[in-house]
């Protein structure tokens, strides 16, 4: 089986170790810069534990070096996946399957549905239909990412908690190869459950992401004070209600209640999402397919969302004074974002 992590970053770089160490697999990495190099020199490190796992592997920052592989896993935030999509073309074979593990809401959320939005596209996390056309929805997998790593030197990832990766077919099938890439996973010393509805799993992440990141990057505070001050907990709440009815609209079914999940949070403790960590080293924001795509969908189902409105107003403002946030084309949710084949 051949696999190429595309994006051997924190989590892509995390799966890439692992999963060399799995008999008859054939681990390729793209990579880039500092990172690529000494991955290219000394191999891929993972300190994960009192352990560090290091895999020799092929790592490139030119896809056409691989040729098609029978699983891409694509470990890029939404904006660098929607970038890239046309240097990933040389990866895809007529079966080859793309995994997608970011944050968010995923461009291919209406591909397989079973409703009047079958195959809607959305502006907001691709963009000119740019992924849907180059790789095909078809070819998408679902991926919920629940680890905690970071990249502490170049070639070097650190393992914090964590080591679920949930994945999903958009059409609900627990399908081969899904089967197939989950045995994979698991050799690897994954959890990696298929799910036959990937999309509540989705909403359940996003629904924590979609009001703690942008609210820590406003404030500056780590997760545990949004989640206990009370008025940032309570803009928190009024952004998951917001979102809690559109899911609901789209047919997503929320296991937990939004008490429940903010509590969760806050026992998480002084940690710094992934947003404010992106906002000190001065990385592009990931707005879009957290905030942004919610509020297109809320449009699209006919729902107001001034809390989300609010602080997407915000957060954006605050990417374009950094210059850490691009403006995508077209308005979320334009009659010219609402395509449906």
């Amino acid at each position: 089986m051949k696999v190429c992590i595309y994006g051997a970053g924190a989590i892509g770089g995390y799966l890439g170790v692992e999963l060399a160490q799995v008999e008859g697999v054939e681990v390729s990495l793209i990579a880039r810069g500092s990172h690529l190099a000494a991955i290219r020199e000394n191999g891929l490190k993972l300190d994960i534990g009192e352990e560090q796992h290091v895999a020799k592997v092929t790592a490139t920052d030119d896809p056409k070096e691989l040729g098609p592989q029978d699983f891409v896993i694509v470990a890029l935030k939404t904006h660098q996946a929607w970038e890239i999509a046309d240097q990933m073309v040389p990866l895809l074979g007529p079966d080859t399957a793309v995994v997608t593990c970011q944050n968010g809401v995923p461009w291919w959320y209406f591909h397989g549905v079973d409703n009047a939005y079958r195959n809607l596209r959305l502006n907001t996390v691709d963009p000119d239909d740019r992924q849907w056309d180059l790789i095909g929805p078809q070819r998408a997998i679902g991926c919920v990412v629940y680890p905690a790593t970071e990249i502490t030197a170049p070639g070097v990832i650190k393992h914090t908690y964590g080591n679920k990766f949930a994945i999903g077919e958009p059409d609900g099938s627990i399908s081969e190869r899904c089967q197939r890439l989950s045995e994979v996973l698991e050799k690897a010393g994954f959890k990696a459950p298929v799910l036959p509805n990937i999309r509540d799993e989705i909403w359940l992440k996003l629904w924590g992401n979609l009001c703690f990141n942008p609210i820590s990057a406003l404030t500056r505070a780590t997760l545990d004070v949004v989640a206990t001050d009370p008025g940032t907990r309570a803009l928190s709440r009024n952004m998951m209600e917001e979102a809690q009815r559109i899911g609901a609209r789209l047919g997503v079914h929320f296991r937990v209640d939004v008490e429940r999940r903010i509590n969760g949070a806050a026992r998480v403790g002084a940690h710094r999402t992934s947003m404010l960590q992106d906002l000190e080293k001065g990385r592009q924001l990931e707005i879009d397919a957290l905030l942004t795509a919610v509020q297109e969908m809320g449009r699209l189902v006919d729902l107001q969302t001034p809390h989300i409105d609010s602080v997407l107003a915000l957060v954006q403002q605050l990417g374009r004074t950094q210059g850490l946030y691009p403006v995508f084309p077209e308005e979320a949710g334009s009659p010219e974002s609402l395509v449906v084949d």
